[in-house]
């Protein structure tokens, strides 16, 4: 079963910030230390995971966003262009 980006991207996110209220609580510095290494360690495998990840997209920059897309009507004003 392939393991979906948005997964490492969510551990990776909850674990960073559990750090950081571990931190702000004052746990232990060997909790926090060996939570940060292992966060690290995350961090580099969820970048590796979105940087080799297969994702294919039919979209190209004359798209551009798609809640706010550039009109093709030449009345109207469109300072993007």
């Amino acid at each position: 079963m392939k393991v979906s980006i948005q997964t490492y991207i969510a551990i990776t996110t909850f674990l960073l910030f559990f750090i950081t209220i571990l931190a702000v609580l004052n746990y232990s510095f060997s909790w926090i230390f060996y939570l940060t290494v292992i966060g690290q360690v995350f961090l580099l495998i969820m970048v590796y995971k979105v940087l080799t990840d297969n994702y294919k997209t039919k979209k190209t920059f004359e798209d551009f966003y798609e809640d706010n897309p550039i009109s093709q009507n030449k009345n109207e004003l469109n300072y993007r262009k």
